[in-house]
């Protein structure tokens, strides 16, 4: 991908798998405590359990809702705990020598701070972190993309987006970002998705 200026990771089940070890099935049940039958958005559908992608759907429907906020600290106490738990995903160890000081960001659904100990906790650099916000729409929407090339300083047309999910694909797809997906099991992607085998794979066909 010739012109490539950054790199925007997702952070969870890309650079750390901290999904597996959150119980967002309590994460659901406290944010159906705090804001009732609430239906999630029209999301795409991903390879995450059940509860994972209601919690995250219903988040999304609640942009712009005064009880967003609420609903976001709930989830975010289960997602904080599972810090310790999470396991760096393969090819971290040798992604800062693959990236060769070049520029990168995390755009996440986690938020900002859950993101921030999550990276420090496995001694991940990066120079931009986009969380979970309630002024910056959330994947599948491109916006915290663009929030990030603007902040990295470079065209978000210029950036490859590498990520897990059917989300980050969309939001690539939406911000005009380049994309590689790494998938975790085989039904992450449709076949018209470029994908690699892992981080430094897809770094290496970033660069390619």
């Amino acid at each position: 991908m010739a012109g490539v200026q950054g790199y925007i990771f997702d952070l969870d089940r890309t650079l750390v798998d901290l999904q597996s070890f959150t119980d967002y099935a309590a994460a659901l049940r406290d944010v159906s405590a705090l804001v009732g039958e609430q239906e999630g958005a029209a999301v795409p559908d991903a390879d995450w359990d059940a509860p994972t992608l209601s919690t995250m759907a219903i988040l999304v429907a609640l942009a712009g809702d005064e009880r967003w906020e609420a609903a976001s600290r709930a989830v975010a106490a289960h997602e904080r705990a599972a810090i310790p738990q999470s396991r760096a995903m393969p090819g971290l160890a040798s992604l800062e020598d693959a990236l060769a000081g070049a520029l990168r960001a995390v755009v996440t659904l986690l938020p900002e701070d859950v993101a921030r100990e999550t990276l420090a906790h496995h001694g991940i650099h990066v120079d931009v972190v986009v969380g979970r916000d309630p002024l910056i729409p959330a994947k599948p929407s491109g916006a915290g993309l663009v929030v990030a090339a603007d902040r990295l300083g470079v065209p978000v047309s210029e950036c490859v987006m590498i990520g897990d999910s059917t989300w980050d694909y969309a939001a690539a797809v939406d911000a005009g970002a380049a994309f590689i997906g790494v998938p975790v099991s085989s039904t992450a992607f449709t076949a018209e998705v470029p994908v690699a085998e892992g981080l430094l794979a897809a770094v290496g066909a970033a660069r390619a």
